[in-house]
């Protein structure tokens, strides 16, 4: 196959690859079910045991 025509196809190939796993991440909302499972427990243990200044 010509170079001319194999590099463009590579990329589109690549550009089509990347769209495909990252429309998958946004469909099934990936994203958010990772921070939940993995990133809030850390963060909420975290945020609970600073020190609070409750003044009303």
């Amino acid at each position: 196959m010509n170079k001319c025509i194999k590099i463009p196809l590579m990329a589109l190939g690549g550009a089509g690859s990347v769209f495909a796993v990252l429309f998958t991440i946004y469909f099934f909302n990936l994203d958010m079910k990772f921070m939940a499972t993995f990133i809030e427990p850390f963060l909420s243990r975290h945020y609970d045991r600073m020190p609070r200044n409750q003044y009303v």
